[in-house]
């Protein structure tokens, strides 16, 4: 049998339809960047297609190599655990099919431009005479029960700020680690600067965007004397769309490593030694397909049971929480950090 290539864009999901219209975007623009390979994509949860549907749709065209390419910033547990168990069982029930895992986007030079691209428009919109030495960076991650993803952010905000000469930088997350937005910004607040700039480093909105954006709001009435600006996140920049090409290319030259050097599923990370050797499976299966929207499903993968997961990855879902079909998710051992999760309010 000859050898035919395909690839699968992985995508995390969101109960918020613009995520998942912007994701599907970048994904199409994938497609037009490489259009001599066969292209789909596919969500883990709260959307269609899933993940399935993708690699289904990419075997009726004759794909037997598939590349894959997780649809996120940073590898956390769904880049390093969910998706790999779905790829994994889904060659184990497909014989003569091969799926071939790429890395996330990572620290990545295109995507520090993109970000700084954003940044600077943000500026272009401020109505003070602030100088950028006036002006304070506030980079805003994901949050995750993985201190390797959470560490990239300050990466990202030292590049930024450095790259940019900002007067300081500093970061929060919007969930499930410390410190909070509306902890992080108030702190910030207190350093005396004239203007801070609040940047999401994330790829598409939902709702912990806009959460973001209203936390802001929140910090800036009380400091009705420091300019607060909102940049808009990443989305479809060209050069967003010019790094996934890049993560699928890296697959064919085979230097597609995830970083697994400081993954605490394998290693005894500081403050995480119980993670380590634990079973890999998908925390999603349950939530396949649910879609967008009110009453949102998929005829193939039916929910008859009531799921409250206030998800994006907010409070409580790195707690060590359980579901009544058996899986659990380690809890963060910080959850009781007084800037963190339990103290933000849904």
């Amino acid at each position: 049998m000859s050898e035919k290539l395909g690839v699968m864009v992985c995508g995390h999901g969101s109960r918020d339809e613009r995520a998942v219209v912007e994701f599907q975007s970048v994904a199409q623009g994938l497609r037009e960047r490489i259009p001599h390979l066969d292209t789909e994509w596919g969500f883990l949860e709260f959307a269609t297609p899933i993940i399935r549907t993708g690699l289904d749709a990419l075997l009726k065209k004759g794909v037997n190599r598939v590349l894959a390419v997780p649809g996120m910033l940073f590898a956390a547990g769904h880049a390093k655990n969910d998706i790999p168990s779905v790829l994994n069982r889904y060659q184990a029930e497909h014989e003569g099919v091969q799926i071939e895992y790429g890395r996330d986007l990572g620290i990545d030079l295109k995507l520090i431009r993109a970000a700084g691209e954003r940044v600077e428009a943000a500026l272009k919109t401020s109505k003070t005479d602030a100088t950028k030495h006036e002006t304070l960076l506030m980079v805003v991650g994901r949050g995750a029960s993985d201190p390797d993803a959470n560490s990239n952010i300050s990466k990202v905000m030292r590049m930024l700020w450095e790259g940019l000469g900002f007067g300081w930088g500093e970061v929060c997350y919007s969930g499930v680690t410390f410190p909070l937005v509306e902890q992080g910004l108030e702190h910030a607040a207190k350093l005396g600067y004239k203007r801070i700039i609040v940047f999401p480093y994330f790829l598409f909105t939902g709702i912990l965007v806009q959460r973001i954006y209203d936390h802001t709001n929140l910090v800036a009435a009380r400091h009705p004397g420091i300019e607060f600006l909102k940049a808009g996140y990443l989305n479809d920049h060209p050069l967003v769309l010019d790094c996934f090409a890049d993560r699928v290319q890296e697959i064919l030259d085979g230097t597609n490593n995830m970083n697994c050097q400081l993954c605490n599923y394998r290693e005894q990370f500081l403050g995480f030694e119980d993670q380590v050797g634990e079973r890999q499976e998908s925390h999603h299966h349950h939530v396949e397909g649910i879609g967008t929207g009110p009453g949102g499903g998929s005829k193939s993968t039916p929910h008859d049971h009531e799921h409250k997961h206030d998800h994006e990855h907010g409070n409580e879902h790195d707690q060590g929480h359980s579901h009544d079909d058996g899986h659990s998710h380690p809890p963060y051992p910080h959850a009781d950090h007084p800037l963190g999760p339990k103290s933000m309010t849904n």
